[in-house]
């Protein structure tokens, strides 16, 4: 009989990529996951792990062996959902990951709505950008993700996991003080704040910007829109900034609308199939919600 325990090492190896990035991420050390996963490899009687330089990768009996497993705990956890179902009452904990102007401009609603309605229920909230929260919910270290979708630039969709649209917000152009112009093509010399390369917002800003004609003279890099905002208002870049970071008033600098179908992203929260249909999964995507459909 295979161990539930030492199988589910063997998915972990399969989503965190290293022995090592297993053992930090569950408090063991290294040489015991490893023995482990070689006693996995005897009850299982084929080899699971192969050396690729100086890392192992899975055999194809073990991508068998994980895709069972994880069918094995979509089912523990549909278990769970049901079991907290029929309860009364919400007291359980809800691990949720989101990226920052969902976290400045929704989730702090969305907490106090959760607060009055279920005060037994604990939500832990960690600002994580989607191109690594996906992967770890995944990987079992949240319960939910709140994510986004650019114009043209799907975002990808892991099988085992369930999306539901939260809806759209805007982005616009927002012009520095003294801008040279209103238009996208006007600020081709201009310098411009954006978000790190291989972000999702970075490939969807610079092709926007190359169908205007011009590459973005990209001076200042970070994930934080808020000090996108602050450069934009001090007068050192330009930015392109979605709606959800004028949460707390209208905007002071000038912006302007961008051109049909490229102007909104479109946002989601993502769970794992199987545990979507647990009441504290639904009861804050509910009040997530409500916050997005009342906010200023």
């Amino acid at each position: 009989m295979l161990d539930l325990h030492r199988l589910r090492l063997l998915r972990e190896l399969k989503h965190r990529g290293t022995l090592a990035a297993v053992a930090d991420a569950l408090s063991y050390s290294p040489s015991s996951i490893s023995q482990q996963l070689s006693v996995l490899e005897k009850e299982a009687g084929v080899p699971l792990l192969e050396p690729v330089g100086r890392r192992v990768r899975l055999t194809a009996q073990a991508e068998i062996l994980v895709a069972h497993t994880e069918a094995v705990l979509e089912r523990l956890e549909q278990a769970e959902a049901d079991l907290a179902a029929s309860l009364h009452g919400i007291t359980s904990v809800l691990r949720v990951a989101a990226f920052q102007t969902a976290a400045l401009a929704l989730v702090p609603d969305a907490l106090s709505a959760l607060r009055d309605a279920h005060p037994r229920l604990r939500i832990e909230v960690t600002q994580r950008e989607p191109e690594s929260a996906l992967p770890a919910l995944l990987a079992r270290d949240f319960d939910l993700v709140i994510t986004e979708e650019y114009p043209g630039d799907p975002s990808p969709r892991p099988a085992g996991v369930d999306h539901a649209e939260l809806g759209t917000d805007e982005i616009r152009l927002a012009l520095p003080p003294r801008s040279p112009g209103a238009a996208l093509r006007d600020l081709a010399g201009s310098p411009w704040v954006m978000e790190p390369e291989g972000t999702a917002s970075r490939r969807w800003a610079t092709r926007l910007c190359r169908e205007a004609g011009f590459e973005p003279d990209v001076r200042f890099e970070s994930t934080d829109l808020l000090l996108h905002l602050r450069l934009v208002e001090r007068g050192h870049a330009a930015a392109l900034l979605p709606g959800l970071v004028w949460q707390d008033g209208p905007p002071a600098v000038p912006v302007v609308a961008l051109p049909e179908g490229h102007r909104t992203r479109r946002l989601f929260t993502a769970s794992r199939r199987g545990g979507g249909s647990h009441p504290a999964v639904h009861a804050f995507r509910e009040a997530l919600a409500d916050a997005f459909a009342h906010r200023p």
